[in-house]
């Protein structure tokens, strides 16, 4: 049976491979060989070679938006994960009514981001408006918060998921050894629970990362990267030098922008892949 199942596998991978290939492979490398041109129609390619690349690094939009993309990554991505461990530990601690807040603390993952933006931009801007601040619009740093702020709302509860798993995970053995031997909460935290979820942290950290790197629909419907495109994020950025810039040189430009920002993902993430890693605690 097992090598009759070895014998047709083909069969049943190739529709898969087919679908991931014309969908992701293709297109991948035709838009790396788009980066390289200058195009306005398919029809219409002229070669450019680095040019576009060099442009790229020139355009002084796409290098704030990269800071200012990088900044808002580093503090939602800790921000996120700090709250949801704890909220993960209190749940785990047998309080009454634990499924309810587990449900209620997941369920604004389920929001698609473009709403949430617009639920966001209405309750924010009414806040700042009531104490007299500068709507989201028109200050960069309520625009940056404001990002924060919604990016934690949508995306704690689903950590707080992955960490209450890991959590349930330890050893109440571990934990029981450690207490006799006198140590404190903690103490426990520190040398018990939190090397035993270092996987799960593993994992929460990569997709809280990625996922803030490559915010797009929150951005775009919170605040469109007013005022001035100075809250603009990088695939916005992108967004805006294909889509709305006139010329035909804008859409290679913009093209050879998606190569570097796929690239500078894929270099973060695998950093903080084995950084996180090298710390976790070996079954």
């Amino acid at each position: 049976m097992e090598k009759s199942i070895k014998k047709y596998w083909p069969v049943f991978v190739a529709p898969t491979l087919v679908a991931f290939t014309i969908g992701f492979i293709w297109p991948f490398i035709w838009g790396i060989y788009l980066s390289f041109t200058k195009f306005q129609t398919l029809k219409k390619i002229t070669w450019v070679g680095l040019d576009n690349y060099l442009r790229v690094f020139q355009d002084s939009t796409f290098v704030h938006a990269f800071v200012f993309t990088a900044l808002f990554t580093i503090v939602s991505t800790l921000t996120i994960n700090v709250l949801a461990f704890l909220i993960a530990t209190l749940l785990t601690r047998g309080i009454k009514g634990t499924n309810v807040f587990r449900t209620i603390f997941f369920m604004p993952n389920l929001i698609g981001g473009i709403v949430l933006g617009y639920i966001w931009q209405s309750l924010l801007n009414g806040l700042l408006y009531k104490f007299g601040m500068p709507l989201l619009a028109l200050s960069t740093t309520e625009g940056f918060w404001g990002l924060v702020i919604l990016m934690g709302w949508q995306q704690i509860g689903y950590m707080m998921i992955i960490y209450i798993a890991g959590l349930q995970n330890v050893s109440p053995d571990l934990i029981e050894a450690a207490q006799i031997d006198g140590a404190t909460r903690w103490q426990v935290l520190k040398h018990v629970k939190i090397p035993m979820v270092m996987p799960s942290i593993t994992i929460c950290m990569f997709l809280t990362l990625t996922n803030s790197f490559k915010l797009f629909d929150q951005n775009l419907s919170l605040t469109g990267g007013d005022p001035a495109k100075s809250t603009q994020m990088l695939a916005l950025n992108i967004y805006e030098t294909y889509y709305m810039r006139s010329g035909q040189q804008w859409k290679g430009i913009g093209q050879a922008k998606a190569v570097v920002f796929f690239l500078i993902v894929v270099i973060i993430s695998m950093v903080q892949l084995r950084t996180t890693k090298k710390r976790e605690v070996q079954a």
